[in-house]
C-alpha cells in the first residue's frame, strides 16, 4: 500500500460518523461519503465567504498564490472551479499552462510562471505549477535528472523569496488512492462526454502510481518548507475534499465583510435618439 493509500485508508477509518469538528452533525452514507444535502448547504456558505474574502483582498492589497498538485482524477479541477463559480474572474484568476514551448525551454525553468503571479488585490490559482518538474517530467523522463536536482535545490528558495515579496503562497496536494482513481478513470471511459478527460498521461500515470508516489514523497522531502508548507486533501471523497479544502483557504485569511452596499439602480436617462428598424438585424433561429 502506498503513502496515499495509507492517508487515505487512514482518514476513512478515523473519520466520525456522527459529527465533524466537535459537535456539528455530519451527514454521511453508509459507506462513509458526504451528503448531497449536507454538501450543497456548506458550498453555498463557503461560496459565501469567499466572495467576501475576494473583496478582504482587494481592500487590504493581498498578493496570493495558490498552488493545486496531486494526481490525475484527484479532483483540482473541481474546487478550482467551485471557488471561481462565485468570485470574479479580475480578482480570481486561474493559470493552466500548456506544455512549454521551444523557446520557453530555455529559458529559466521557473521564469514562464512569474509573469503569471498575483499583483496586489488578486489572487491566482495555479492548477498545476512548477512542480510538474519534480512530478511528471521526472517520472516520465521529460528532464533530466540534473534539471530534477536542481529544482529539488532552487524550488525552496524561489518560494522563500516570493513569500519574502509579500506573496503568500498556499500549496494543496490532492491524495486519491489507487483503488479510487481507477473507478474514475472507468467512469470517464464509460462516458463519451467525458472521455476526452482520459488522457494517455493518465493512463501512464496509472500504471505508474507507485513511482509518482516516489516523486511526491521527495518533493514533500525538500519543498515542504516552514514558509510555504504543503496542505494534503484526502480526495476519495470528492465532495468533503472540496469543502475541507475551500474551508482552509477561506480559514487562512481572518477576514471581515468588506462587501459593498446595495446601490439604487439609476433611471434610464431620456435621448432624443431613434433606432433603426429591427427587421434590419439577423436574428438567430428561435427554436426554444
Amino acid at each position: 500500500m502506498s503513502h496515499d493509500d495509507r492517508l487515505t485508508a487512514g482518514r476513512r477509518r478515523r473519520r466520525p460518523r456522527s459529527t465533524d469538528r466537535g459537535s456539528r452533525p455530519r451527514a454521511l452514507h453508509e459507506e462513509g461519503q458526504l451528503r448531497g444535502s449536507t454538501y450543497d448547504a456548506e458550498i453555498e456558505r463557503l461560496q459565501e465567504q469567499l466572495v467576501q474574502l475576494q473583496y478582504w483582498i482587494q481592500r487590504q492589497g493581498l498578493k496570493v498564490l495558490v498552488i493545486f498538485e496531486g494526481r490525475g482524477s484527484a479532483g483540482k479541477g473541481g474546487v478550482i472551479k467551485r471557488i471561481t463559480e462565485r468570485t470574479s474572474p479580475r480578482t480570481v484568476r486561474v493559470v493552466a499552462l500548456p506544455k512549454p514551448s521551444e523557446r520557453q525551454r530555455t529559458q529559466w525553468y521557473f521564469q514562464r510562471y512569474v509573469e503569471h503571479l498575483p499583483a496586489a488585490g488578486e489572487m491566482v490559482l495555479f492548477d498545476r505549477s512548477w512542480y510538474n518538474r519534480s512530478n511528471v517530467e521526472w517520472v516520465m523522463g521529460y528532464c533530466s535528472e540534473e534539471e530534477h536536482q536542481e529544482f529539488l535545490r532552487s524550488c525552496p528558495e524561489f518560494e522563500r523569496m516570493l513569500v519574502r515579496s509579500g506573496i503568500t503562497v498556499l500549496k494543496y496536494w490532492f491524495s486519491v488512492s489507487f483503488d479510487e482513481q481507477r473507478k474514475r478513470f472507468e467512469a470517464r471511459n464509460a462516458e463519451p462526454l467525458k472521455r476526452w478527460k482520459l488522457s494517455d498521461m493518465d493512463l501512464a500515470e496509472h500504471e505508474l502510481y507507485v513511482r509518482y508516489s516516489m516523486a511526491k514523497d521527495t518533493t514533500f522531502q525538500y519543498t515542504d518548507i516552514k514558509q510555504a508548507p504543503w496542505y494534503v486533501v484526502p480526495s476519495d471523497d470528492k465532495r468533503a475534499a472540496r469543502l475541507n479544502c475551500i474551508s482552509h483557504l477561506v480559514g487562512h485569511f481572518p477576514h471581515e465583510d468588506v462587501s459593498p452596499d446595495v446601490v439604487v439602480l439609476p433611471e434610464m436617462r431620456q435621448e432624443p435618439y431613434v433606432r433603426p428598424p429591427m427587421h434590419e438585424q439577423t436574428f438567430v433561429p428561435q427554436l426554444f
